[in-house]
């Protein structure tokens, strides 16, 4: 992979702590850096397509805490009287 030179400016504490991460870990500051780098980019990507593109009928509305737990109850007994419970 080919590498573009770029300047930047750090907070001199910021260097200091990739300096000594960089000594413990045995890799160059440089790397710590381009690592820092490639996860800014990632978060910050813009994608093609949603995350979730299927959507799911519901009530409009986020469900309570006790609709969650007979839910999940119901789908436990479900599982445990079809015999299927480990």
């Amino acid at each position: 992979m080919s590498m573009k030179r770029t300047n930047v400016y750090a907070d001199p504490e910021d260097l200091a702590i990739i300096k000594e991460a960089a000594k413990r870990r045995g890799i160059s500051e440089a790397e710590i850096i381009r690592q820092g780098i490639h996860l800014a980019a990632m978060a910050n990507r813009v994608w093609d397509e949603p995350l979730f593109s299927r959507t799911f009928e519901g009530p409009g509305r986020t469900p309570s805490k006790a609709e969650v737990r007979d839910v999940v109850a119901d789908a436990v007994r479900r599982k445990t009287d079809s015999g299927t419970a480990a």
